[in-house]
């Protein structure tokens, strides 16, 4: 992942890790808060000449940026329900926004890659790792005897919050698909698994949130079938 946070708030988080303070939490709501309205606002105005949005390279550029600060932040109580909140949010936004612009050969490997990006990062989430932006991967979390005996630790996802995730995954499956076949470039092309071949990203799309949908119990993977 790209960890481009020169602009952001810094959070830095050992894989010995502490929860945000009440001041860095609201710091980092504040923030997050803001980058998810220009986000939302450069995609409503992804036509129009003075978006920042223009076109679905710049959407994941700047989403995959606030993915890369919601990973760093802790999972530790009460931090550790913000980052599943806001991964949420994140993904709704971005699987419902990527289908909005117009899929062809250049963009879609992107869009493949960003979306396993997002598949790497629920499973950091799903196992409480620390995400370590040096490797841009997840780490175990280590608490030690002192500090869980003072009552730190960490929280499992709810399964109110898995199944959300598990829903926003797997309906996801059906608008890719669409997006996909509107994506064919020319009407020799007979289906969108001959395109996906073609480009030589079937293996990549049929293994879609597979590590995600492993972890949460079926279904991985979105299986295209020629029409």
């Amino acid at each position: 992942m790209d960890m481009n946070m020169q602009t952001s708030p810094q959070i830095i988080v050992p894989k010995q890790s502490r929860a945000l303070s009440s001041a860095q939490e609201r710091k980092l709501v504040d923030y997050l808060d803001v980058q998810f309205l220009q986000l939302m606002r450069g995609y409503k105005k992804r036509s129009e000449p003075t978006t920042h949005l223009p076109t679905l390279h710049d959407y994941l550029d700047a989403s995959r940026q606030i993915l890369s600060l919601i990973l760093q932040i802790p999972p530790i109580d009460p931090s550790t329900s913000l980052r599943t909140a806001y991964l949420l949010r994140l993904t709704n936004d971005a699987l419902s926004s990527i289908v909005g612009y117009p899929p062809d050969s250049d963009s879609l490997p992107e869009a493949l890659d960003w979306l396993d990006d997002l598949d790497q990062a629920w499973l950091t989430v799903l196992e409480a790792q620390v995400w370590d932006p040096s490797t841009g991967a997840g780490v175990d979390l280590y608490i030690d005897a002192a500090d869980a005996s003072g009552g730190i630790k960490t929280s499992p996802m709810s399964q109110t919050e898995r199944t959300r995730l598990r829903s926003l995954l797997v309906g996801s499956s059906t608008s890719l698909e669409e997006w996909l076949e509107n994506g064919k470039e020319s009407q020799e092309e007979q289906n969108v698994e001959n395109m996906l071949e073609r480009l030589g990203l079937q293996a990549e799309f049929d293994d879609l949130f597979s590590r995600t949908l492993d972890h949460l119990g079926g279904l991985s993977g979105i299986v295209v079938d020629p029409v």
